[in-house]
């Protein structure tokens, strides 16, 4: 039949003949209608399959980003709370600084707390002075500073030459290498030289017939070389290899760097040592140690003596220092400096002078900013007179520091120091100073009187 016929067409068409596995004849399979299904489902999963390794490589790509950005930000914060540890700490260390040096009220246990974090300090005597320990802390983090202070008293010294009103006069082949400030005129002939700057400060500031490798500060100035730049008000007759800046503001007058008070604070730790009263005058032309001492009298220092120091020296009367003596500062005194002061209060016109002369030598400890420094309070060219204070000649040499803040000073003939500041200052005939970085910051021996100076401080573990 038609109808019975096409059923079994339709039957075929849908029937799924599978290969037969038995017999050598061959079978063919149909899947013309599954196709239709299959392939869509297929693309499907592909997709599927895509889009997770998308979000593996981005989550893994997302996570290598992430995990260094979260590890820099967890360091800036710990960064910034250990300088938080380390600012407070330092403030008690200033705070209990400042008290020792001031002689203030220290707490039995200071401490301070400033935005979450705390410092806790503790003050130890120690055998020269006493030691500071600070410990600062924030979320866990710590901060240790260690600081130290000596027994003594400081001076500073920014200038190889430094004068006060009297002015500064270098005539003959005289040098300084360093600079030069002076609250008076700076005047010079014969081939001077300063290898550094000049400053004349003050309205009637004047530098006259110098020379300067670097540059130049004074209201006036006159028949001078300046190697680099010149700031004046008036300028005549000199020579200017850098800038010129007319009209410039005069400078303000320096103070000189040790106070009356200060010298008799040495004074009075050399008292503490004992006076000596006889013989007298005391004459030394042998080997000797002294120090802390005062001298109730003149001192005069000859032949090959060498006069060892262990502490600051009083003279009440003149001193004086000849041929080819040696003054030197123990090894035990490290890196500090010692004073030798030549003052009767009595008589600072015509007394209180300082003469050195010949080849005598000056010696340091040993250690760096050791120096022996002279002091004279004779108060002569202050008032006129034409006394000098301290009057070196011939080639006295060494670690050797010249103050006069009252009186005059004269360098002459192949004198070779370190630093000189006086009233009033003369340099002629080959004298040289020659100034050192670290005279900008010096401890001097002293007693309890002298209370703490800050030495040095640094981080510890």
């Amino acid at each position: 039949m038609k109808h019975g016929t096409q059923s079994t067409e339709h039957e075929a068409r849908n029937t799924l003949v599978r290969p037969s596995f038995s017999g050598g004849g061959e079978h063919r399979t149909s899947c013309a209608p599954c196709s239709v299904i299959c392939a869509p489902w297929q693309r499907g999963q592909a997709v599927i399959v895509a889009t997770v390794f998308f979000l593996l490589i981005s989550l893994t790509i997302m996570f290598g980003i992430i995990s260094p950005v979260l590890r820099h930000i967890e360091s800036i914060a710990e960064s910034g709370q250990s300088r938080g540890s380390f600012y407070t700490a330092e403030a008690l260390n200033e705070d209990l600084l400042y008290r020792i040096e001031e002689n203030m009220t220290v707490p039995p246990a200071p401490t301070l707390s400033l935005n979450g974090a705390t410092a806790v300090g503790t003050i130890t005597d120690v055998a020269d002075g006493k030691e500071v320990l600070v410990t600062g802390t924030q979320a866990g983090l710590v901060r240790t500073l260690k600081s130290h202070l000596t027994f003594g008293s400081g001076a500073s010294f920014f200038y190889g030459v430094q004068s006060g009103q009297g002015g500064i006069t270098m005539i003959n082949s005289s040098l300084v290498i360093g600079n030069l400030y002076s609250n008076g005129p700076v005047t010079g002939s014969n081939s001077n030289l300063v290898q550094g700057d000049v400053v004349s400060a003050g309205p009637a500031g004047l530098i006259d017939g110098v020379h300067a490798t670097l540059s130049a500060w004074a209201h006036t100035i006159l028949n001078s070389t300046i190697d680099k730049d010149a700031h004046y008000t008036t300028i005549s007759n000199t020579t200017v290899g850098g800038t010129l800046f007319p009209g410039s503001p005069d400078q303000v007058p320096s103070p000189l760097p040790i106070s009356d008070e200060q010298i008799t604070l040495w004074e009075n730790d050399a008292l503490a040592g004992g006076t000596h009263t006889s013989p007298c005058p005391y004459s030394i032309t042998g080997n000797v140690t002294l120090g802390p001492k005062k001298i109730d009298c003149d001192l005069n220092v000859s032949g090959s003596a060498v006069i060892t120091l262990l502490g600051p020296l009083w003279v009440s009367g003149n001193i004086g220092i000849s041929n080819s003596a040696d003054v030197r500062i123990d090894p035990s005194v490290g890196s500090k400096s010692i004073a030798i002061i030549a003052d009767n209060p009595s008589d600072r016109t015509a007394g209180s002078r300082i003469t050195i002369s010949n080849t005598t030598q000056f010696f340091g400890s040993g250690s760096p900013n050791s120096y022996v420094l002279l002091v004279s309070q004779n108060n002569s060219a202050e008032q006129g007179g034409g006394t000098d204070a301290i009057r070196i000649s011939n080639s006295a040499t060494g670690d050797l520091l010249l103050y006069a803040g009252h009186g005059k000073i004269e360098l002459a003939n192949s004198v070779s120091l370190k630093e000189v500041t006086a009233y009033k200052i003369s340099l002629s005939n080959t004298a040289q100073v020659t100034y050192e970085t670290g005279l900008a910051s010096l401890l001097f021996t002293a007693g309890p009187g002298g209370g703490y100076v800050f030495d040095r401080w640094r981080e510890v573990e």
